[in-house]
């Protein structure tokens, strides 16, 4: 890409990852809020370890990896590819939490794909099944982001909400806050970095401890966070 160009698909990453994007993405906590009310996270260095724990275990083996096939699979207009993997990344959310909170922000976000012009996001934003990184790699595509800048966005979106929710949970300081988005930017580097060797076979994870988490939200007594 000219220079020109290049400035632009970063500051359309810029939009695609801020705080700001109308998707309900602060709305979740993915479990944590559980996990603290249970004592299993009470320190800034509780909440880095849950985080950089999900960062390499999980979306290095599973969000990542299939992001890069739907990007693949967009750019070369493959729609068994994009059904494929998108129904993969579903199946792969391990509680009805989860699920809902992939699904709500992907339908979030080809809405709003579409009301910016993008048309392939218009027959995703009357589905039920549309995952987020389906709708984060359209807008990858259409607005030409490199994948690996992609890859590396898509992480800190979702460490930047967490380390929010944190924030209110533990609770941690505003500037402890961004302490840990300090250390976890290094996390992120390696999780993007070990994506990229995944292949196929070797995709999938499991963490069990967010997967209870994740359950015992859904009756938890007193909650901010969405279940």
């Amino acid at each position: 890409m000219t220079p020109t160009n290049a400035g632009l698909a970063r500051r359309r990453l810029w939009q695609l990852i801020s705080p700001t994007l109308p998707v309900g993405a602060y709305s979740y906590s993915t479990g944590l809020e559980q996990a603290v009310d249970a004592g299993w996270v009470s320190s800034p260095e509780a909440v880095r370890d849950w985080l950089e724990a999900q960062l390499l275990r999980v979306h290095a083996r599973v969000d990542l990896p299939a992001l890069l096939r739907l990007l693949a699979a967009w750019q070369h207009e493959d729609g068994q590819g994009l059904e494929y993997w998108n129904d993969w990344l579903r199946a792969s959310r391990e509680t009805s939490e989860l699920r809902a909170e992939d699904l709500g922000q992907g339908r979030a976000l080809a809405r709003l794909l579409a009301d910016l012009g993008v048309a392939a996001a218009q027959s995703w934003a009357t589905r039920e099944d549309a995952c987020w990184a389906t709708l984060f790699a359209l807008a990858g595509r259409e607005w030409a982001i490199p994948s690996d800048e992609l890859l590396e966005g898509y992480l800190w979106s979702w460490c930047e909400n967490q380390v929010a929710a944190a924030v209110k949970l533990v609770p941690l300081g505003q500037t402890q806050g961004q302490r840990l988005l300090r250390d976890l930017a290094e996390t992120i580097a390696v999780a993007a970095d070990q994506a990229r060797m995944v292949d196929d076979a070797g995709m999938g994870a499991g963490l069990p401890g967010i997967v209870l988490s994740s359950v015992l939200h859904e009756t938890q007594y007193s909650r901010m966070f969405r279940s």
